[in-house]
C-alpha cells in the first residue's frame, strides 16, 4: 500500500495496519537464520550454532559490503549475502559462545537505520523504529536536538516531505509574502 493510501486512513485504521504489519515483520524476521538488532552506529547478529561449535569450525567472512558464514567442511552456508549497507571491517568482530556465533558490525554510515542484513531478506519499516530513549537522553542538549533534527528529517525525506529547513524557509516565505502583498510570488523557487 502506497504511503498517500495510508494518509487516507483513519486513525484506527492505520492502527490496525501498523499492527498487521508489525506482526507480518516479526513473523518473517523470525524465520531467518538469525537474529539481529541495530542502533543507529552498529548491528549485532545471533547466530545459533551446534552444540560444541568453536570458532575453528566456521567459516566467517566479514567483507565491507557482504557477510558470509559457514560450517567448515559444508557446502550449504548459514548465511550468505550482499549487506544492505557499507560497514567498517576493522571495526566489527565476531565471536563464538554457548552455541551461538555473535557477529558485531560497525556501520559505515552512522546516521542510517538498517532495513535487513542482507538485501534478499525481508525488510523492516525503519520508519517505525523507536531509538532507545535512554541513549537519546544521555546525550546533551544541543547534540540530543541534532540528533532529533537529523531523525526528523531523515523520516520526512523517506515520506517525499519537506525537511525541517525546508519547512522553515518555506514558513519564511510565507511571512515575507503576508508582509509584501503588492509582490508577485508566483515564480519564486525556494533553494
Amino acid at each position: 500500500m502506497a504511503d498517500e493510501d495510508y494518509d487516507k486512513l483513519s486513525p484506527e485504521e492505520r492502527e490496525a495496519r501498523d499492527k498487521a504489519d508489525r506482526e507480518r515483520e516479526k513473523a518473517e524476521q523470525a524465520a531467518l537464520p538469525y537474529k539481529w538488532r541495530q542502533e543507529l552506529g552498529e548491528v549485532d547478529i545471533t547466530v545459533p550454532v551446534p552444540k560444541g561449535t568453536r570458532g575453528r569450525d566456521l567459516s566467517v567472512t566479514i567483507q565491507k559490503k557482504r557477510l558470509s558464514v559457514g560450517l567448515k567442511g559444508q557446502s550449504e552456508k548459514i548465511l550468505d549475502g550482499e549487506l544492505c549497507k557499507e560497514i567498517k571491517i576493522d571495526d566489527s568482530t565476531w565471536s563464538v559462545e554457548d552455541q551461538e556465533l555473535f557477529i558485531h558490525l560497525e556501520k559505515l554510515n552512522q546516521q542510517q537505520w538498517w532495513e535487513n542484513v542482507l538485501i534478499h531478506h525481508p525488510k523492516i519499516d525503519t520508519r517505525k523504529i523507536q531509538p532507545e530513549n535512554s541513549k537519546l537522553s544521555d546525550l546533551d542538549g544541543e547534540t540530543r536536538g541534532m540528533v532529533e533534527k537529523m531523525m526528523f528529517d531523515n523520516q520526512q525525506k523517506q515520506m517525499g516531505k519537506p525537511t525541517s529547513d525546508e519547512l522553515k524557509k518555506m514558513e519564511a516565505l510565507k511571512r515575507f509574502q503576508a508582509a509584501h502583498p503588492e509582490m508577485d510570488f508566483s515564480k519564486a523557487k525556494i533553494s
